[in-house]
């Protein structure tokens, strides 16, 4: 095996980032199936890995679950025309972020952003734009998390996401139907998905099932197919708007709205200058 060759994670449900070259040696993260890691050397039936292209080790992962790119499917054909997810690294995402962003949050998260995007060949430089801009918009940390209380989902001295119960302006827009849906389906992962209509749709695209397990879209796994899915199923809408450079509507499709436009819109046209082609 050649030192520095590409492979691809080839474990269905990932693959397991260790800190030595053994079964028994304390797990780092769980790399997503399709991840493309730089191999540095080989130790027994484990390779030492290089995950962000720089050529530093940032852990071991076991060689029967990965294949090199140049041997049956890559990642670039596994996705779609124009994948450079296997050319994003946390480095040029750091730098499309405010410095407040921590590195370590964009390292452990992106891997499940690009592997949502290769999942649903969504790989390309405009839609990888796209969701890396979008996540800038919902959640600046680069973590899935929990919609905040608000006044704009709480109304002062109500329940938690009171105005987005069953029964109010808002509840009925986003389909919430039940007594206490406004808290069971708030906003939630990279792209705060809301509302039990988006839950309902979007859980079985994935397979997943959001509406028992809500709290579930807040795992990266999870997480990156939602704001894949998301993406793809409004795809043809937003290349559109972005072919048009309609970054604005192409916000809207996502959000509904405008919110989050600025900080969208400032990370779009960093990005510009930054990811591969």
């Amino acid at each position: 095996m050649a030192d520095t060759s590409r492979f691809v994670v080839i474990a269905r449900d990932g693959l397991r980032l260790r800190s030595g070259a053994s079964q028994d040696a304390s797990v780092i993260r769980t790399i997503p199936e399709g991840t493309v890691v730089n191999v540095l050397s080989r130790e027994g039936t484990f390779a030492l890995v290089d995950l962000e292209g720089d050529g530093k080790a940032d852990g071991f992962m076991s060689l029967p679950f990965l294949r090199a790119v140049d041997e049956g499917t890559t990642p670039s054909a596994a996705a779609g025309p124009g994948d450079i997810t296997g050319l994003v690294t946390p480095d040029m995402v750091k730098r499309m972020f405010p410095g407040a962003t921590p590195l370590k949050n964009i390292t452990a998260n992106l891997p499940f952003v690009l592997a949502g995007l290769r999942a649903r060949q969504l790989g390309d430089r405009p839609m990888v734009l796209m969701a890396v801009s979008t996540i800038r918009a919902e959640t600046a940390g680069f973590v899935p998390i929990d919609e905040f209380k608000s006044k704009f989902n709480t109304s002062p001295g109500g329940a938690p996401f009171n105005l987005y119960d069953a029964g109010t302006s808002i509840g009925a827009r986003i389909g919430n139907t039940e007594p206490g849906d406004g808290a069971r389906f708030k906003g939630r992962g990279y792209i705060q998905l809301t509302g039990r209509s988006n839950y309902r749709r979007v859980g079985p695209q994935i397979g997943v099932d959001l509406i028992a397990d809500p709290a579930s879209a807040n795992s990266p796994s999870t997480a990156g197919l939602i704001l894949a899915q998301f993406l793809k199923n409004v795809e043809s809408k937003v290349r559109n708007a972005l072919a048009h450079n309609d970054l604005l509507l192409a916000r809207k499709l996502v959000n509904g709205g405008s919110h989050g436009f600025k900080e969208f819109k400032e990370t779009f046209e960093k990005g510009m200058a930054i990811l591969p082609h």
